[in-house]
């Protein structure tokens, strides 16, 4: 059973607004590609522009800012995310306008679920164990057969 509590009554539109900006943010790539001619050309303008916001941003706030050898104690593999979003985010500007936004967008849910549930299941990546059950598989299937009938245009 769920417990719902104020806390969560807020985080959940807020992480429901992560899958709007994402769409949205897709379409607004992928009409960038077309005036930039280049997948990577709108990302790399797409990643600028927010660059340039997350300096103003991390400029303004009251964190403590980390020095160099503070950097340079991060593990390797956590300096990654960037090259990930660089794969998504291009990605995304080059397939979405063939597969179609809710096909997309389907194919996005279903892998974060399949990539969820296994770093749940083991751990991974310093999370807190959650074994995969048929509830966690069901729903997952429920998402790739609602993909597949996305595919039907």
């Amino acid at each position: 059973m769920i417990k719902i509590s104020s806390q969560l009554l807020f985080i959940l539109p807020l992480a429901l607004g992560v899958g709007i900006a994402m769409a949205f943010q897709t379409a607004i790539n992928s009409q960038l590609r077309e005036h930039l001619h280049s997948p990577f050309q709108a990302a790399l303008l797409s990643f600028l522009v927010g660059t340039l916001v997350l300096a103003c941003m991390v400029y303004f706030q009251s964190a403590a800012k980390p020095s160099l050898g503070e950097l340079a104690q991060i593990p390797w593999f956590l300096w990654i995310g960037g090259c990930l979003g660089v794969y998504a985010i291009s990605m995304s500007i080059y397939t979405a306008p063939k597969l179609g936004f809710l096909t997309f967008s389907g194919l996005v849910i279903f892998g974060q679920l399949v990539i969820s549930m296994l770093l749940d299941h083991f751990g991974w990546l310093g999370t807190d164990k959650t074994p995969i059950n048929w509830q966690r598989l069901f729903g997952s299937l429920v998402i790739f057969i609602g993909v597949l009938f996305t595919l039907q245009r």
